[in-house]
């Protein structure tokens, strides 16, 4: 196993993010085992932004998973620039999401009882580098929202709060599992604009899982998966801005 991550301003940034070789990921035994993925190999470069798109099952959560320090896989490497997530011990895991790594999940997993600030506050406080939480939050577009709790914020509000929660520790890289999902249309624009702005401004590597084929035309790169593989993967030589997809 190697040894815990070092801090953002350690690692190699002249290779890419990810490094993905013939990925495995097999829950359960014999004939019940459910093979989610089957080989998969990609590599994403450090800042772009992409969406990883497919069907329910296809494999992507379990891939975001797997990158992000939450799963273990089954078989082949993963690494995070130099290096290898998969030959990680659980503490180094955990090093690589605290000082890597943010999350954006579909229900935003407030605490209710906290203001939009003090939600914040919960990750500025164990960060080595944080953002303050009131920056966080302006970045997000939610400079006069910091005093209201969640139950007073609406659901792309909230959503927002969680953006600002996960990139308020300066993370390398956002993880965001299908962040729309429970959004409409209006709204959920709103929400990629912000995921898009961050990627600009702040330079992180964002990942995008989602069902929602529209999302592909705002990203970088554009992954396709299927049946555990990767089936197809696109460059945008032309992106669209948040606001212009059809949702």
């Amino acid at each position: 196993m190697q040894a815990a991550m070092s801090a953002p301003d350690q690692i190699d940034r002249n290779e890419p993010a990810f490094r993905v070789r013939g990925l495995t990921k097999t829950y359960g035994e014999g004939p019940a085992a459910v093979h989610a993925l089957r080989g998969a190999d990609l590599d994403i470069p450090d800042g772009e932004l992409v969406v990883l798109l497919g069907a329910s099952g296809s494999g992507k959560s379990t891939l975001l998973n797997i990158l992000g320090g939450l799963d273990r896989a089954s078989g082949g490497s993963a690494h995070f620039f130099d290096r290898e997530l998969t030959a990680m011990s659980d503490a180094g895991l955990t090093a690589y999401r605290r000082h890597h790594v943010g999350f954006v999940f579909q229900f935003y997993n407030l605490m209710p009882s906290l203001t939009a600030l003090e939600n914040v506050e919960l990750v500025t406080e164990i960060a080595d580098n944080p953002l303050g939480a009131g920056e966080a939050l302006g970045l997000v577009g939610l400079d006069k929202r910091v005093d209201h709790f969640p139950a007073e914020l609406s659901g792309g509000e909230q959503q927002r709060v969680a953006i600002a929660r996960a990139i308020a520790k300066r993370p390398t890289v956002l993880f965001c599992d299908e962040p729309t999902g429970a959004l409409d249309s209006t709204t959920g624009r709103q929400v990629l604009r912000v995921l898009q702005d961050v990627n600009t401004e702040l330079g992180t590597t964002v990942i995008i899982v989602t069902h929602a084929a529209a999302t592909a035309a705002m990203a970088h790169r554009v992954i396709n998966m299927a049946d555990g593989t990767i089936r197809e993967e696109t460059v945008n030589k032309h992106r669209l801005s948040a606001e212009e997809i059809e949702w």
